[in-house]
């Protein structure tokens, strides 16, 4: 399938991480999603109920992202997101979640740390 609705650059404040540090004073991520659906009847009905109404998934991924308990790795967090995306919009048929740590604690600078993960639907 080559459909997509492709979500960039969500910024959402949240406490994950191994260092403490992390988990009490929290930093910013950001999640890319691109999820694969068929795109076809909403393109020519021009109607929302057609499609996944990106505006509630950005909604739901940053509920996630924000809530607690956290997770200590962001490799966990995806796996999470990529859950979420997949239980609750039933039309998304493959999500790749890609969550980014620009302030991640490693020692030496760095524009940027992430994970990306891609999943499908069972069946």
């Amino acid at each position: 399938m080559t459909d997509k609705i492709i979500i960039g650059g969500l910024k959402i404040y949240g406490y994950h991480g191994v260092l403490p540090e992390e988990r009490e004073n929290g930093q910013t991520f950001f999640v890319d999603l691109e999820l694969a659906l068929d795109l076809r009847r909403a393109g020519t009905s021009d109607d929302l109920g057609d499609t996944v109404n990106y505006a509630e998934i950005c909604q739901k991924v940053k509920a996630l992202t924000e809530a607690v308990p956290a997770c200590f790795l962001i490799e966990a967090l995806a796996e999470k997101i990529a859950a979420l995306v997949l239980r609750d919009f039933a039309a998304v048929k493959t999500v790749l979640v890609r969550v980014h740590k620009p302030q991640a604690p490693v020692g030496v600078p760095v524009a940027d740390v992430a994970v990306q993960i891609l999943r499908s639907r069972e069946g």
